[in-house]
């Protein structure tokens, strides 16, 4: 049985006078609306006249509850409290309440008060709401989400349950849109109001008394001081002005403050501030009474608008504007923009100045403005998140919210938006083919914590991170307003005690410091203790209370789950940073997968400009700034979170961690895009790899990440695996098989390089034909095929082996091994038995290497020459002769074409090898087309280079000293390098020695053999001539053997002499007076003395070249012995020789001396310069005693030269022209010789013939000592 209450109604309440006509309409309908302002009654009153209808027996009655939601919480209790008064019962009796944490109600209640998220939290467990009767929906036109969800879901609810009687209250706003949802009567209840009249002040004015008819625009901040000064006028009464913001109310408060202090007025006015973020105390001034005299201006934000009653208010200025939140689809944020109100909420504002009295509104905007405005104000529905709404519908199973018959349907852009972020957290996926969504096991158990989803799924994950306890303080922080105050009059000192608990990378973790520097406060303070220590740190005491109640509350939702709260290391810690900061950084991550942020390049600034801030990449191409209030401002990591995006003057992050992209990327695994370029088989890591870039909403996580390609596309990977690795051999493997087919596969190919042909070899698609047809089919890495092979090869060994005969096609057999050998015989010089070297071919036409390439150990360099080469291999010989004579100029060309027939018959003539192709050539062409071809006119130029072999000198390490086509030209750069070999040869053939005076050398021989790198080297031995002694080495060639050994005996025989005469004895002996020695004085040499030491070794000289090599002791001792005589007997006559010499020399000297014209100067200078070289220091020994005698000649003839050159200079230049090619040529091949190296015999016997040639050009009628001609020079010259 239900317990007996009396019921009473208060008289003064409009409601009361209504309550008759409401219980007929609840009696008659199964929903009422019932509309009326705020102060009617109906609150209260409504579950009493339900009362008194029956409703609500109770479960002690065995009947069903009275229902009674509330958007918020102080309202359920305080409601619940108010109507167990009026009935006389304590509060959870009759009379029960439930809030989020906290139940009030007991088996003896009849009406429960409760938020309407309560009652929508039990529709998980009750569908049908069985437990109730009766519903009344307060407030319902605030339009919350829970209301517009339960007004929906009761539309549905209602068919299947006719006892259900529901009412609903609201606002005299939109009662329609109500009423035509339920098809329901409306009963209206009046409140207690008074007149107001409205006056539009707007900003922008065009007055009256303006002569040029210019438009005034007021600053808003200034009207509001004129409207405040207008209705000053009207009377005694406090103003009401609605703000957008605190920076605006800051700002007028400012423009106050200026104008009292220069008017003198402090004392008359009090200007109070009114906000949501203000602390408890200056929101109390608001309601503290003040004397009569002064008049209150009060500042607000629309907090005042409904929510707050502020007493004693006869004025209000409006603005007319608010920052109203809304949803941003295509940033997905929350935004704040100041935007206009609505014509009701301006009416809720104008009727705040008529509760008391009548009052004055004014407004500052125009009447047009007014009626061009919206009726009323977004539900919020239409301009929030719909997350929330969407998982309890997919929880409750209520399919497609496209489809629930909400009063005002979403959205569809805010629909998705809500299902995209639940998607993002992982809590639902498509249903399939039934519409709406189906919860994942995350999704089911987020459904079940009553929290932002967003905060719900970082508690998910922070249970699996063992971090639990700690996140829930961080979540529990961001459910409620900043504790941390900052009053206008000390925010400098709340800003330094506040920066305390500041951690330096994230402003989550601040919470934690806090948190912790309240917990230990609370442990060592009173309670009266600790509330003085919140006031004197700037902490809101309430909003703590609130925090902690919420932690403990979440905590005891986590224990009714099943979650493992763990142990938060943060709170019994005392040194600081004691957190698993990166697990509670990824469980806070988890929720805000879409409020990720990547730091964007600066750009540069312009010259004078201010640095642009830093920005954020943010999801879906957003960019953000850090909100100056956090710790990161400034510092700037490469990635970071926000617990918050706001958007006002541009798009702020607020509550922000610096984060690692990898945790992201985890997170986010089910989100992010990976996109691929690149794919390439890399040889290191034996697999396709490719270039991974991975996005978040379009924020880069990983820009240029290397990854496997195995995973991404299988199919392409292994084709890459096939070509690459097997195909192109770009794997460094030791399988059988692929050793073996390279093998098989070169022999095919070097088919190929040697004919220059591409048709030979099958193609590459051949090669893979015949693995793919074989590989395994999930092979895509080296590793892969490791595993596939151990396995297949136990069954068929042979399995990937090439058979040779699938590599080549039919032209092969083309190709005969005699025409294209790979070994090079090379007859030797001087006897010297022959060598071997290998031939390597290439076909790669413009390549340095196309063609056929030679090795030549650096050691045999000495043994072979590019005559040696010149016939190429058969298989090239007919194209190189070919291209040969199509070389020559025209008119040489024309009595040999066409040039491949005259090939093939001097191919046919001439036996190969038998000597220089070049001079093989010139005579044919002599004895078969009476054609004499100068060496000079085959132009190599215009032969192809790949019939020019490629020299590859080779070191005995088997490494390569040098590459190129000219032979002789690639020796000299190697010389040192071949010296040294030709020294390690000497070396271990013991064939040294050095600073000698006499013949210590046993018998040396004219040459010896060793082998080095696989191949015969010759080396010469030979004296070398030291200065004071002489030494034995071994040289490369034996013309440098013979030039040295000529020299080293010539000295060791002078050493053998002994010293030579006194001066004075060997010009008394020669019968030289006193004038003939003064001679002697003005020669070429420093002193007399030189210049008989010389005449001395002219003399020996002669000896030596006279006889056979000293080879040995014997003939030494021999030479010596002769030379003696020699000396002796010929001293005096050479002496005498040199006399007629320096004499001849001093009067062409005076001949050539002097000044000369610019037409004589160039034969002049070529006289100077032969007379130079004839006259150098040292001249006798280097002439022998039987060239000095024609010494006088020479000298003879370039004075007749001079003295006929005035007469004869075009005739002298016709001469020069003949004679000037030589000597170059003589100049440059000594020049060329190597440091120290003697003149060799051939070099010698052409510098004599030049002078000779001379005197047949300019002197004829002296004569000449031998037949002399351009030809026979050229011919001694080109021997060696």
């Amino acid at each position: 049985m239900a317990p007996v209450v009396k019921i009473t109604y208060p008289p003064e309440l409009p409601v009361s006078a209504r309550r008759d006509d409401i219980a007929a309409a609840i009696r008659d309908h199964q929903v009422v609306i019932v509309a009326g302002e705020t102060g009617s009654g109906k609150t209260t009153q409504l579950p009493k006249i339900c009362l008194e209808l029956g409703r609500g027996a109770g479960a002690a009655g065995g009947g069903r509850l009275i229902g009674h939601t509330q958007p918020r919480r102080i309202a359920a209790r305080s409601v619940a409290e108010r109507i167990a008064e009026e009935l006389g019962t304590e509060l959870g009796d009759v009379v029960g309440y439930q809030v989020r944490f906290t139940d009030r109600t007991s088996r003896a209640s009849r009406v429960k008060l409760m938020t309407d998220g309560i009652l929508l939290a039990e529709l998980q467990r009750d569908r049908d709401l069985r437990k109730y009767d009766t519903l009344i929906i307060d407030e319902a036109h605030e339009r919350s989400l829970n209301i517009d969800f339960l007004l929906g879901y009761l539309k549905r609810l209602l068919p299947r349950r006719p006892d259900l009687k529901v009412i609903i209250t609201s606002a005299t706003i939109d009662v329609d849109r109500f009423a035509e949802h339920f098809r329901a009567p409306v009963v209206e209840v009046s409140g207690r109001t008074y007149p107001v009249e409205v006056r539009y002040r707007p900003l922008l004015e065009l007055p009256e008394d303006d002569e040029d008819g210019e438009p005034v625009q007021r600053d808003q901040t200034e009207a509001i001081l004129d409207a405040v000064r207008e209705l000053s006028a009207e009377g005694p009464g406090d103003v009401l002005v609605f703000l957008p913001g605190e920076r605006e109310i800051r700002d007028t408060a400012d423009a106050f403050d200026a104008l009292l202090g220069s008017s003198g007025r402090g004392d008359r006015l009090e200007i109070v501030p009114l906000y949501s973020r203000l602390s408890a105390a200056d929101q109390h001034k608001v309601f503290s009474s003040h004397p009569s005299t002064v008049r209150r201006v009060v500042l607000a934000t629309n907090v005042a608008e409904t929510s707050l009653t502020v007493p004693g208010i006869r004025y209000v200025v409006d603005t007319g504007v608010a920052r109203i939140s809304r949803y941003s689809v295509r940033t997905k944020v929350q935004r704040l923009p100041i935007e206009p109100i609505s014509q009701a909420s301006a009416n809720q504002r104008s009727g705040r100045c008529g509760r008391v009295s009548e009052g004055i509104a004014i407004r500052l905007y125009s009447e047009e403005d007014f009626e061009a405005r919206p009726e009323f104000t977004d539900p919020e529905i239409l301009r929030t998140n719909l997350a929330s709404v969407i998982l309890q519908m997919a929880s409750l199973r209520l399919g497609d919210i496209a489809r629930f018959p909400f009063v005002e349907p979403p959205d569809r852009r805010n629909v998705k938006a809500g299902t995209d972020l639940l998607e993002e957290l992982g809590a639902v996926t498509a249903a399939g083919d039934r519409p709406g969504v189906r919860l994942t096991a995350v999704g089911k158990r987020l459904a079940r914590l009553p929290i932002d989803p967003r905060l719900g799924r970082m508690i998910l994950e922070a249970e699996r991170l063992g971090c639990l306890r700690d996140v829930l303080v961080i979540a529990a922080a961001l459910s409620i307003q900043d504790p941390r105050e900052r009053p206008e009059e000390q925010r400098a000192q709340a800003d330094q005690l506040h920066a305390r608990f500041k951690h330096e990378s994230s402003d989550f973790l601040t919470w934690l410091n806090l948190w912790r520097h309240l917990k230990q406060q609370q442990r060592e303070l009173s309670s009266s203790a600790f509330r003085r220590m919140c006031r004197r740190e700037h902490l809101n005491y309430l909003r703590i209370r609130e925090w902690q109640d919420y932690e403990s509350q979440l905590r005891q939702v986590c224990k009714e789950m099943g979650l493992d709260l763990g142990k938060g290391r943060g709170e019994g810690s005392e040194g600081g940073a004691a957190y698993d900061e990166d697990g509670i950084h990824q469980a806070l991550l988890s929720g805000l997968l879409s409020h990720v942020g990547a730091l964007e390049e600066r750009e540069k600034a312009r010259p004078g400009e201010r640095r642009p801030m830093r920005e954020y990449l943010g999801a879906r191409n957003a960019r953000f700034a850090v909100f100056p209030g956090s710790v990161l401002k400034g510092r700037n990591p490469d990635f970071l979170m926000s617990a918050e995006l706001v958007e006002t003057s541009r798009l702020w992050a607020r509550q922000n961690a610096a984060i690692k992209p990898e945790w992201a990327e985890r997170l986010g695994a089910h989100l992010v895009k990976r996109t691929y370029s690149e794919p390439h088989w890399s040889r290191k890591r034996a697999a396709v790899m490719a270039r991974e870039r991975v996005t978040l909403y379009g924020v880069p996580l990983v820009a240029d990440r290397l990854v496997s390609y195995g995973k991404v596309d299988p199919p392409l990977a292994r084709e890459l695996f096939i070509r690459h690795a097997l195909v192109q051999r770009e794997w460094d493997s030791r399988h059988r098989f692929l050793a073996e087919n390279a093998r098989l596969l070169e022999e095919a190919e070097e088919l190929e390089h040697r004919a220059r042909r591409r048709d030979i070899v099958v193609d590459e698609e051949t090669l893979f034909e015949f693995y793919d047809a074989r590989v395994g089919d999930d092979v895509v890495s080296g590793q892969h095929f490791d595993q596939w092979w151990k396995r297949a090869r136990q069954k068929r060994p042979d399995l990937l082996t090439f058979d040779p005969e699938m590599l080549t096609h039919g032209t092969a057999d083309e190709v005969r091994a005699h025409d294209f050998p790979t070994q090079w015989l090379s007859g030797g010089h001087d006897g010297d038995a022959g060598l071997t070297f290998p031939i390597s071919y290439h076909f790669e036409p413009g390549a340095a290497d196309d063609g056929l390439t030679i090795d030549v150990p650096v050691a045999t360099l000495n043994r072979v020459d590019a005559d040696d080469f010149s016939w190429l291999v058969p298989g090239l010989r007919e194209e190189l002769v070919t291209e040969l004579i199509r070389s020559l100029p025209k008119h040489l060309r024309v009595a040999m074409v066409p040039a491949p027939n005259t090939a093939r018959e001097f191919l046919d003539a001439t036996p190969p090898g038998a000597e220089p192709l070049l001079d093989a050539l010139e005579r044919f062409a002599r004895s078969t087309r009476s054609l004499v071809i100068d060496r000079d006119a085959w132009d190599w130029s215009k032969v192809p280079a790949h019939l020019r072999p490629t020299y590859r000198v080779v070191t005995e390490e088997g490494g390569e000293a040098g590459r190129g086509k000219d032979l002789d030209a690639l020796k000299e750069p190697l010389r040192p390098t071949f010296e040294q070999a030709m020294a390690d040869v000497a070396a271990d053939s013991g064939v040294t020695a050095s600073g000698q005076t006499s013949w210590t050398f046993g018998t040396v021989e004219e040459s010896f053999v060793q082998r080095r790198a696989g191949h015969e080297v010759r080396g010469f031995p030979a004296l070398v001539d030291e200065g004071a002694t002489v030494g034995l080495q071994v040289l490369a060639t034996a013309d440098e053997a013979a030039a040295h050994h000529r020299l080293g005996v010539r000295r060791l025989v002078l050493l053998g002499l002994g010293p030579a005469q006194p001066v004075d004895d060997v010009l008394a002996a020669a019968g030289l007076d006193q004038r003939a020695k003064l001679a002697l004085v003005g020669s070429p040499y420093a002193s007399v003395g030189d210049l008989l030491d010389d005449v001395r070794a002219g003399i020996v000289g002669e000896v030596v070249d006279a006889r056979p090599d000293v080879r040995d002791e014997a003939a030494y001792d021999a030479l010596v012995a002769a030379a003696r005589e020699a000396v002796a007997a010929g001293t005096s006559a050479a002496v005498h020789d040199v006399m007629r010499v320096l004499e001849a020399w001093r009067t062409t000297d005076k001949a050539i001396s002097g000044r000369a014209d610019l037409m004589t100067l160039p034969a002049l200078t070529d006289m100077r310069a032969q007379v130079g070289r004839l006259m150098a220091p040292g001249f006798v020994g280097e002439a022998g005693v039987t060239r000095l005698r024609d010494y006088p000649r020479y000298l003879q003839a370039v004075a007749y030269r001079r003295e006929r050159l005035d007469q004869q200079v075009a005739r002298d230049r016709q001469l020069m022209d003949q004679l000037s090619g030589l000597q170059e040529a003589w100049l440059h091949a000594v020049a060329a010789l190597p440091d120290g190296q003697p003149v060799p015999q051939h070099l010698r016997e052409a510098r004599w013939m030049l002078e000779e040639y001379r005197v047949s050009l300019f002197a004829q009628p002296l004569g000449t000592r031998e037949k002399v001609s351009d030809q026979r020079i050229r011919k001694v010259m080109g021997r060696s």
